[in-house]
């Protein structure tokens, strides 16, 4: 698998990433090496993790998943890129949350121990804190680059003026700076284009969206006439309300049954079609796929050498045009 930069950076990364949250809930310890060695023997060596997963966990489930991965990279840490996250609650005092310089130094040091690793390749936020300065989350993380702990960093679920103002304050303090971009981002939720990835393309930030499948809605394998199956991310935990109301709606599967269509007329599966949009993209540095069975991974693989040629690029833009816009609170 051919590999590109991250963003201005020199650091080459893997065309898809690997998403990890479903390990330690979703799928066991077992399951989730096998996801993994399906990855690596596809060519993926990105990985993508965060400190508060399993998605759909509880505070006793914290940090699960990044044990797992750490377990499955000994021995093997050289050969890949792994990215994390902090900024959500990983315990019940107040200072274990945010992007204060208290949370990101206790927060950076747990992960190396968790991840079994000297260094973080790409360290991110996960959301914005409000109630923390910028400078003194920049002024954290530049500390934690200059000691050898973390390589790059980036923020997951900006804003585009937040991300732009955090530019600017790093350019104006002499700071380390965001290299990445992570936002949700699919044919059913492109919003991101109108603001973010102009900012990203103009200041060389990568862009590495998660859900490109929309939740798994993409797969096409759901059935609007019955409840969410057992075991998808619409019944997982505490996340299943949240993916239920972006996704599970009615227009939105009628779109899927279009794409559905124009996938069967290429003879791709529609998650192939799916995944291979997201990297048609000229902003996108890497989307990133996720699995809860190894032999899933196989269509989301394909899309390295799905080619959309410029009319069918244009009927998929028309389709989903609607989504451009996004809906407000969801």
């Amino acid at each position: 698998m051919k590999h590109v930069r991250l963003g201005r950076t020199g650091l080459q990364v893997s065309p898809l990433c690997l998403g990890t949250m479903t390990f330690g809930l979703q799928c066991d310890e077992e399951r989730s090496r096998a996801i993994l060695d399906r990855a690596a023997e596809g060519g993926i060596t990105f990985l993508d993790t965060a400190d508060v997963y399993p998605l759909g966990g509880t505070v006793e489930t914290i940090g699960r998943t990044e044990e797992i991965v750490g377990r499955w990279l000994a021995g093997r840490r050289d050969g890949f890129v792994v990215a994390t996250k902090c900024v959500g609650p990983t315990g019940p005092r107040p200072w274990d949350r945010g992007a204060s310089r208290r949370h990101i130094l206790d927060a950076v040091d747990a992960s190396l121990r968790r991840l079994g690793t000297d260094f973080i390749d790409l360290y991110q936020l996960h959301g914005y804190d409000r109630h923390t300065p910028i400078d003194e989350t920049l002024r954290a993380l530049d500390d934690v680059v200059r000691a050898g702990k973390v390589r790059y960093v980036g923020v997951s679920n900006y804003l585009a003026y937040q991300l732009a103002r955090a530019l600017g304050r790093s350019e104006t303090l002499n700071l380390v700076r965001f290299d990445s971009a992570q936002p949700r981002y699919s044919l059913l939720f492109r919003e991101v284009e109108r603001e973010l990835f102009p900012l990203c393309s103009e200041e060389g930030v990568g862009v590495i969206p998660y859900n490109p499948l929309a939740g798994g809605l993409l797969s096409g394998k759901h059935d609007r006439t019955k409840p969410p199956a057992d075991g998808s991310r619409f019944t997982l935990g505490t996340a299943a309300d949240r993916y239920q109301q972006r996704y599970w709606q009615e227009r939105m599967f009628d779109t899927v049954d279009e794409l559905t269509a124009v996938a069967a007329e290429l003879g791709v599966a529609l998650p192939t079609l799916a995944v291979a949009w997201s990297l048609a993209q000229p902003a996108v540095t890497a989307p990133i796929i996720g699995a809860s069975r190894p032999e899933q991974l196989d269509a989301t693989l394909a899309a390295v050498d799905l080619h959309l040629d410029d009319e069918l690029y244009k009927r998929l833009d028309e389709l989903t045009a609607d989504y451009r816009r996004g809906d407000a609170g969801i």
